[in-house]
């Protein structure tokens, strides 16, 4: 079920593919702070041909992602970074424009890694066939692909709610958060969000079914926060750190786990933040608390991929998971929309629309 979608940000057409160029928005140079225009830089070329055992995909929608932000750094991480002068990476969803790989036709929708592109030459291996009968071919890129698993597995494997329990997601209403919160309450936890806007925390209410959620913009959030969690926190899902992990932290019970997801408050940070220095009492705690904190990426899990599958495939087509997409119009408008990712202004799961989508009439 697709939840309320922003309008689209430009009416253009989408010329520039029937003009059979390729525009590309590349790396120019790593930001300090907000990425803008200056970092990331859109060029056109010409469309790339396949060789033997490739396919070309013309990009439908391009999924943004806070983990981007990382990919533009050159500080060591968990992945390679994007080299400047290359086109920004990105998960895609698209439709075979011209295959020479026995598995693939002209106009098979599929899930790729194409980037911040028009069009992308791929190896068959790479990509995987999507059925727009079974499911939204949106989804890949979210409730049914990367998203949905880093929420299922950071939950099952390292949260593990109880029946009972209380789970604090941060980010309640991103992508990964509003999965997070409806697999909470499928396994008997008392679930409580967080956002950064009124609309927001009634939208993971009325539409998620958390039990409470509360606004960490407000002066007294710190009182709302103790106000939903009576009885203390069992689980806190870490997506944002900030302000945010610092009201959640005195509030974590004994033995509490907390999955750490990301820390979205702090990717354009560029200096140290002020103090004092609260670790040496959050050490503290984790002792004394005997708290498990566990940082985690999904490729980690790939073992449970199939366990993902079966369930979350499942629960959407029950309506037990519902989520909300925000779908922008135009390759053009990607870094005004990756801003607003990283400060909060999407809606649900954030996607280019890059050229026609045949699915959706």
């Amino acid at each position: 079920m697709i939840g309320d979608r922003r309008p689209a940000a430009t009416a253009r057409s989408h010329e520039y593919a029937a003009m059979r160029v390729n525009r590309q928005i590349i790396l120019a140079r790593r930001p300090t702070g907000m990425p803008d225009d200056s970092n990331l830089v859109m060029q056109e070329g010409a469309v790339p041909e396949p060789d033997e055992g490739e396919v070309r995909v013309r990009t439908i929608y391009l999924s943004l992602d806070p983990y981007m932000r990382g990919r533009m750094s050159a500080a060591k991480s968990y992945a390679a970074s994007v080299a400047e002068g290359a086109v920004m990476e990105g998960a895609t969803v698209g439709r075979v424009d011209v295959s020479r790989h026995p598995d693939f036709e002209a106009g098979d929708y599929v899930l790729a890694h194409g980037g911040w592109q028009d069009y992308s030459v791929q190896p068959g291996k790479a990509l995987r066939r999507l059925d727009p009968q079974v499911a939204p071919i949106t989804t890949a890129v979210h409730v049914l692909g990367m998203t949905g698993f880093t929420a299922y597995v950071g939950l099952d494997e390292i949260g593990r709610p109880e029946s009972g329990e209380t789970l604090v997601v941060s980010a309640a209403a991103g992508a990964v958060g509003q999965v997070v919160g409806q697999i909470g309450k499928i396994r008997g936890a008392r679930v409580v969000g967080v956002a950064g806007a009124d609309d927001k925390c009634r939208h993971v209410v009325e539409a998620y079914g958390f039990d409470a959620c509360v606004n960490y913009r407000d002066d007294d959030f710190e009182a709302q926060l103790a106000a939903a969690t009576p009885d203390g926190i069992d689980v806190y899902f870490e997506n944002v750190g900030g302000a945010v992990f610092d009201a959640v932290a005195p509030r974590l019970n004994d033995f509490a786990r907390m999955p750490v997801c990301g820390r979205i408050a702090h990717y354009n940070d560029t200096e140290a933040p002020p103090g004092p220095d609260r670790l040496p009492g959050f050490m503290g705690q984790v002792l004394v608390k005997r708290l498990l904190i566990k940082g985690f990426i999904q490729f980690d899990y790939r073992h449970r991929h199939r366990d993902f599958q079966r369930d979350m495939s499942a629960w959407v087509a029950e309506g037990r998971v519902t989520y909300q997409e925000d779908i922008v119009d135009g390759l053009d408008n990607a870094v005004d929309a990756f801003q607003g990712l990283l400060s909060g202004r999407n809606r649900g799961k954030m996607l280019i629309r890059v050229s026609d989508d045949p699915t959706r009439g």
